[in-house]
């Protein structure tokens, strides 16, 4: 009984949210790998195009929460994606015709793209901070939980209990759905195809018919798709503060990185790794260890390795350790 008390308790402070915080790290992770993959540079301002995309999808939910729409039981949030998914696309097409394309004509070096995109991220930060502002935004509705604690304490008869929220199950699913239907896209569908032969080799892409243009555009939809998402869940499952989507950034890459940035499973694995990382490190486990560890014998410590508030320190170590030992990633994907 201690033992399932024990795993009742990991499970509902480590492993859903672990789960949940992943899953919005892949999806993250998968739109940055996307853009490196096919257009060879890497875009700081991919957590920003999070933060914009979802700013959209905030306003938008409030304009349907006031007219009375919504979903019942589901977020309203899902009726405004698609708003915010056409806005960030269009901001990524548009950066993409009066920026980097002049690049690309240019031929200049990938550091130069990555200034570049510097300068997109603080435009956006500046966006979104005018119209919506800094501070916290709160827009989910519908039912907060599957099943409660204290439901959960009912039915299994423990001592401690497993919350699981709706908002972390939505994030799951949607997650696996989102991954599963891109995983599709670059295998089956002749667009998908074309952008893995533009990633591999872009000359013998160009020579076989492969229009780089309707690649680079796909690459920039998908992207602005995937980070509005990846922005809508983890707001939905915390809260919408712009700032915060600045700092994912370095989670981001650091799951993109230590999969193998370019390689969209090294993404996902990645993201997963780096998530149950942060949040392992940072739980305190004195609680825990108390069922476990024989009666007296209860640590005086919380038994915490670090603060959550140097979480992002996590992502921090294992991005310089991948890139001083292992620079290709897990999958191998290429060198930044």
């Amino acid at each position: 009984m201690e033992i399932l008390n024990a795993l009742a308790l990991f499970t509902n402070f480590v492993g859903l949210p672990a789960l949940a915080y992943g899953s919005q790290l892949a999806l993250g992770a998968l739109g940055v790998t996307l853009i490196y993959a096919v257009l060879r540079f890497t875009f700081f301002a991919h957590g920003d195009l999070m933060a914009f995309g979802t700013m959209v999808v905030v306003l938008a939910t409030w304009g349907l929460q006031a007219m009375g729409v919504g979903l019942g039981p589901l977020p309203t949030a899902l009726l405004a994606l698609p708003a915010g998914i056409a806005a960030a696309a269009g901001f990524t097409l548009l950066s993409d015709r009066w920026v980097f394309a002049f690049y690309r004509r240019q031929k200049a070096k990938p550091v130069v793209f990555m200034i570049a995109s510097v300068g997109v991220m603080f435009l956006l930060n500046g966006i979104v901070r005018i119209v919506i502002g800094p501070d916290d935004q709160r827009f989910a509705d519908g039912e907060r939980f599957l099943f409660t604690v204290g439901d959960f304490r009912d039915w299994s008869g423990l001592d401690e209990g497993v919350a699981f929220r709706s908002t972390q199950a939505l994030t799951i699913v949607a997650a696996v759905i989102a991954m599963a239907a891109l995983f599709w896209f670059l295998q089956r569908t002749r667009m998908g195809k074309a952008m893995r032969a533009y990633s591999d080799e872009e000359d013998l892409a160009l020579l076989s018919g492969v229009d780089p243009a309707k690649v680079v555009r796909t690459a920039w939809i998908l992207a602005a798709a995937l980070a509005t998402l990846a922005g809508v869940l983890y707001g939905l499952d915390k809260s919408f503060k712009p700032f915060t989507y600045f700092q994912l950034l370095l989670p981001i890459f650091a799951s993109a990185i230590l999969g193998g940035i370019g390689n969209p499973v090294g993404a996902v694995v990645g993201a997963y790794i780096v998530a149950f990382s942060e949040v392992m490190v940072t739980y305190a486990y004195r609680k825990f260890a108390g069922y476990l560890l024989p009666e007296g014998a209860m640590p005086e410590g919380l038994l915490q390795l670090l603060s959550t508030d140097y979480k992002f320190a996590v992502s921090f170590v294992i991005l310089v350790v991948v890139l001083l030992a292992r620079p290709t990633g897990i999958f191998r994907g290429k060198v930044i």
